[in-house]
């Protein structure tokens, strides 16, 4: 099994090939936007059927063979990707004016939209720390690159399949994709429940929380000025708008990351494996009031769940996804479920035995025993087959 990493790195492009990996992007994109029309137009959108119908039109428009085919895949990766959210329900209900929206036109790509490259396309120096590129104005070599010394490693030792070109901030980036073999994952001598939640973003069973007041400060910021500047409307908000464009997620991502390495590191240094709640789909299960809504919609608990997952994955932690219900609610000591048992968001008193204890904690404390009961029920059907 291997862990599939992205590195990126920044390009220091001199003028010349700015000018040129600029016009790739936008030649790749006008590409990838007629490719959307023509299967707009038709219904034609698996990859084999899409290239046979526009691959010599999307040549004709200034493409070599490969980057071509690489156009046409990223526009029907598009479309696939469009099918799988209609079908979850993510653009609303049948009818609704956003999913009409969304299938009412093609799909469009930015002019200056990410563009993937394989290696028929780019080549890498790694010890001038150089790519070599082609573009629709000739092939470009000895573009340098920044990276870190752990990045160049993981670069030279794994990197496998594509990069994708981007165009970020007045900088360019390649995301190359690397594929790191994972370790053996080890026996735990028990999990470390984490509880995930807003106003506390992860409490571990161990009684460690980390607050979620800081980040959630962030987003509130950031929504107000958001909405002041949308209202606004002028020109100057939509650049600054623009500017604004992702400094949240950003912010959120690295956060996430911090935590993640925490848990890891904690379940690692004390040999367990980690247990985290099965939260697919929370945001059509829970009924809140309008002003959690937005919190909850904003909380990037998938993120941190995924960063847990693969850095674990990394140094063989094991990992498992429990059922969520009523771990607010079970006591951790008895197992006795009640509503009651939670007077308010921070207490847990339970009304069986009594226990008391932090809510979140004690909701870490249950997570962890029932990752516990799920490895053993995997492992003792896995040992019986």
């Amino acid at each position: 099994m291997r862990v599939k990493l992205v590195v990126q790195v920044k390009l220091l492009p001199d003028e010349t090939a700015r000018a040129a990996l600029r016009e790739t992007l936008h030649t790749c994109n006008r590409a990838a936007n007629h490719a959307s029309r023509r299967a707009f137009e038709t219904g034609v959108t698996g990859k084999q059927s899409l290239q046979r119908l526009v691959y010599a039109e999307v040549k004709a428009m200034g493409l070599s063979a490969q980057p071509a085919l690489h156009a046409i895949r990223k526009t029907a990766g598009a479309y696939a990707t469009l099918k799988a959210n209609l079908k979850a329900g993510n653009y609303g209900r049948e009818g609704s004016k956003r999913r009409k929206a969304a299938e009412s036109k093609p799909i469009r790509f930015r002019k200056e939209a990410a563009q993937p490259f394989d290696d028929r396309c780019l080549s890498w120096q790694m010890d001038a720390r150089t790519v070599s590129i082609w573009t629709v104005c000739g092939r470009v070599r000895g573009i340098g690159f920044q990276c870190s010394l752990s990045q160049l490693k993981m670069l030279t030792e794994h990197r496998r399949g594509e990069s994708d070109l981007v165009f970020r901030g007045g900088n360019w980036y390649l995301y190359a994709t690397c594929e790191v073999p994972e370790p053996e994952l080890g026996d735990p001598v028990g999990f470390l429940g984490v509880d995930l939640g807003i106003v506390n973003i992860a409490t571990t069973s161990d009684g460690h929380r980390y607050a979620g007041k800081h980040l959630n400060q962030v987003r509130h910021r950031y929504r107000r000025l958001r909405q002041r500047l949308q209202k606004k409307g002028t020109k100057s908000a939509k650049r600054l708008l623009r500017k604004l464009s992702g400094r949240e997620a950003r912010f959120a991502a690295d956060t996430n990351h911090r935590i993640a390495k925490r848990l890891v590191t904690e379940a690692q240094r004390t040999c367990r494996g980690i247990a985290l709640e099965d939260l697919g789909g929370i945001r059509d299960r829970v009924r809140l009031r309008k002003p959690q809504r937005v919190t909850l919609h904003s909380w990037s608990f998938a993120q941190l769940g995924g960063f847990v997952s693969y850095k674990a994955a990394l140094v063989g932690v094991p990992v498992v996804f429990v059922d969520p219900r009523h771990t607010s609610q079970e006591c951790s000591r008895c197992h006795h479920i009640s509503r009651g048992n939670r007077p308010d968001q921070s207490t847990f008193l339970c009304t069986s035995c009594g226990f008391a204890e932090h809510a979140d904690v004690n909701a870490g404390r249950t997570i962890a025993q029932r990752g516990g009961v799920v490895w053993a029920v995997s492992h003792a059907a896995g040992d019986a087959a």
